[in-house]
């Protein structure tokens, strides 16, 4: 067993659960969204771009391609909360639906992300 899979496996499997537990509940409800977990998902998703730079394979690439559309829509959810938050003293409900949209694209792309992955080791028993 190799450490560093594992590790890398844990950081894309966590990214996603992250971003899960941040889409999960009602759309457009800020009190069923927290910032800090928000917060947390980018981090991480940007650790588990920063790990998948080193892969030259194609599937490295696509799982690369995969990391860099959901920290972008990560980022942009973040933007858009810090933008919404500076400006009224509570998110309305169409604010807070759209920063959950773009963190449920994130959510999508760490899916994909999940099921390459899930791919690329199924192809090292081979």
């Amino acid at each position: 067993m190799s450490l560093d899979r594992v590790f890398f496996a844990f950081v894309i499997v966590l990214a996603l659960t992250l971003n899960v537990g941040f889409v999960i509940g009602e759309l457009g409800n800020p009190a069923h969204h927290n910032v800090v977990e928000l917060f947390f998902a980018l981090v991480v998703s940007l650790l588990a771009t920063v790990m998948k730079f080193g892969d030259r394979s194609p599937l490295g690439s696509a799982m690369l391609a995969t990391s860099l559309v959901a920290d972008v829509q990560l980022i942009a959810a973040a933007v858009c909360w810090g933008w919404y938050g500076a400006h009224t003293a509570a998110l309305s409900e169409h604010q807070m639906a759209t920063v959950v949209s773009l963190a449920i694209g994130a959510a999508v792309a760490n899916v994909i992300s999940v099921v390459l992955l899930m791919i690329e080791m199924a192809n090292l028993r081979r």
